[in-house]
């Protein structure tokens, strides 16, 4: 008997772990992307993100307008771009160690505009505020203080 409990125990641990595993997995996309309704077009959308990443100190080094890009190839796509975004003091506190410029693939900040079937422009960002925990404490502060700042500006249009 007492074999017995000890077995349907061991599987039911391993099934839990399984379910949490799937559950995970599953719901991973809508963890690590944010995405909110702008509560402007396309385009003002980029101009008030650009005006307020300015007020707030941040650069903008490039806005990717993909749907250009991709148009140009021939594919008829909605509106959408990628708009790169800097603030020099989070950026040098990434880059002083080599230790920390391990997430330097995700510098500098993106965001994406993009405009959906149904009329709406959508904000769209990585969960930099999650992602950021799994880094060590210099990387984890910056980026946590990167994303505090962004969201700040992205309020500035989303509904």
């Amino acid at each position: 008997m007492k074999n017995q409990n000890l077995i349907y125990g061991i599987g039911g641990f391993i099934l839990g772990l399984f379910i949490m595993g799937l559950v995970t997995y599953s719901s991973a996309a809508g963890i690590m992307i944010v995405e909110d309704e702008s509560k402007y077009g396309f385009e003002e959308t980029i101009e008030r993100i650009k005006q307020t990443s300015a007020e707030k100190g941040w650069k903008i080094p490039s806005i990717h307008r993909i749907d250009k890009s991709v148009n140009k190839a021939g594919h008829n796509v909605l509106p959408v771009a990628v708009i790169e975004m800097c603030k020099p003091s989070h950026a040098a506190n990434v880059l002083k160690d080599d230790k920390d410029k391990v997430v330097t693939s995700m510098m500098p900040c993106r965001v994406s505009i993009y405009e959906t079937n149904d009329g709406k422009v959508i904000v769209s960002r990585m969960n930099t505020g999650l992602v950021s925990k799994v880094f060590g404490e210099t990387v984890a502060e910056t980026m946590e203080g990167a994303t505090n700042d962004t969201e700040v500006i992205f309020e500035s249009v989303i509904k």
